[in-house]
C-alpha cells in the first residue's frame, strides 16, 4: 500500500498537540496490517532542482486500511457529496510523495481524501463563506477525528480558512483526473466553477463531454443553467436555490426555505419549457450572499448559486 503522507492540519496548536501525544504511543511502523499514522513522515522527498513535476503517479484505490483504530474503505464509487470538516497541510510535506506516487506541492490545488480513487477531481465549498475550488485529489488522509478532507495550502487559501486551520466544507466528487500534468485542465475547471457552473456541468467537463443546455426534471430538484430576465436596475444579490418543472415543488421549497429568509418564486421559459425558479433575497452585499449560499448547501441545495438581482 502506498505511504500515508500526512495525518493532520499543520495549523492549530490544539490539533498538533493531540497528534504529538498520539505519536508518543505509536512509535515506529506497525508490523501488523494496521498503519501507523506517522508512516508517511519518511516518504521520499524530491531532491532535484526546479519546480515539482505534476502528475506522474499511478491510479490507486487500495484495500481497506486501519489508522489509529479507524478502518477506511477506498472505493471506485465514492459518496457523491459529503459535508464535514476539512484541514490543510503544507511546508512539512512539501516535495514528498503522495499516496499514489505524485509529488505533493503545497502551492498547487490538491487535496487528500481517505477513500476516493486517486487521482480524482473534487469541488470543495467552504460552508462558512460560500467560496469553492476544484482540486486534484492525489493523497490519503486526514486521519484526525472525523475530518473528511485535507487540502493543500493553496486550496485552503482559496477557501480562506488558513488562519482557522479547519472549516466545515461540502465535498463533491467530479470524476477521475488524468495521470499526467493537468494544470490546464484544472485551471479550466476552476474558471467554469468561478462562472457558476453546476456539478453536472463540471462532471461533463471532466469526462470530456459537452454538457446539456438544461437538466431534465426528476425526483431530485433540477437546476437548468438559466439567466431569466428581470429588472435591470434592481439592487443587490439573490441566491438561487433551485429551478423546478413542477410549480408544486417550487411552492414546497418556498415554504421550507421561508424560515431562512425572504423567498421569491417566479416562472421562466427555457427552450419551450416552463420552469419555476426559487430565489432568496435580495441581499445587500456579496458577503451576505456567500453566507446564505453556505446555509443552503447545508439544507441540501448542493447546486445553489449566487446571481445578480438584475439577472
Amino acid at each position: 500500500m502506498a505511504a500515508i503522507t500526512k495525518y493532520a492540519s499543520l495549523s492549530g496548536l490544539a490539533a498538533m498537540s493531540g497528534v504529538i501525544i498520539m505519536g508518543l504511543a505509536l512509535s515506529g511502523c506497525s508490523s501488523s496490517k494496521k498503519l501507523d499514522p506517522f508512516a508517511g513522515k519518511g516518504s521520499p522527498k524530491y531532491t532535484k532542482s526546479g519546480p515539482l513535476p505534476k502528475g506522474g503517479g499511478k491510479r490507486h484505490v487500495g484495500k481497506p486500511y486501519t489508522v489509529a483504530g479507524r478502518t477506511f474503505y477506498p472505493t471506485d464509487h465514492p459518496i457523491p457529496v459529503q459535508i464535514g470538516m476539512a484541514s490543510w497541510y503544507g511546508p512539512k510535506f512539501h516535495g514528498r510523495k503522495t499516496s499514489n506516487g505524485e509529488w505533493f506541492d503545497m502551492n498547487y490545488l490538491s487535496a487528500a481524501h481517505p477513500t476516493m480513487p486517486l487521482p480524482s477531481y473534487a469541488r470543495v465549498t467552504n460552508l462558512a463563506n460560500g467560496r469553492s475550488v476544484v482540486v486534484r485529489v492525489n493523497d490519503r488522509g486526514p486521519f484526525v477525528g472525523t475530518r473528511i478532507m485535507d487540502l493543500s495550502k493553496a486550496a485552503a487559501s482559496r477557501l480562506d480558512y488558513m488562519r482557522k486551520g479547519k472549516t466545515r466544507v461540502k465535498v463533491e466528487y467530479l470524476g477521475p483526473a488524468p495521470l499526467g500534468d493537468d494544470r490546464r485542465k484544472l485551471a479550466a475547471l476552476n474558471r467554469m466553477n468561478g462562472s457558476g457552473a453546476g456539478r453536472a456541468t463540471l462532471i461533463a467537463a471532466v469526462r470530456g463531454a459537452t454538457p446539456p443546455a438544461t437538466m431534465v426534471a426528476s425526483a431530485r430538484p433540477a437546476r437548468p443553467d438559466i439567466q431569466p430576465a428581470g429588472s435591470a436596475d434592481a439592487p443587490g444579490y439573490y441566491v438561487q436555490a433551485a429551478s423546478y418543472a413542477d410549480p408544486r415543488n417550487a411552492r414546497a421549497a418556498r415554504e421550507r426555505l421561508g424560515r431562512i429568509g425572504p423567498v421569491q418564486v417566479a416562472p421562466v421559459d427555457i427552450g419551450g419549457a416552463r420552469y419555476w425558479r426559487v430565489r432568496l433575497g435580495p441581499l445587500a452585499s456579496r458577503e451576505d450572499a456567500e453566507s446564505l449560499l453556505g446555509r443552503l448547501a447545508e439544507e441540501g441545495h448542493a447546486d445553489a448559486r449566487i446571481v445578480l438581482a438584475r439577472n
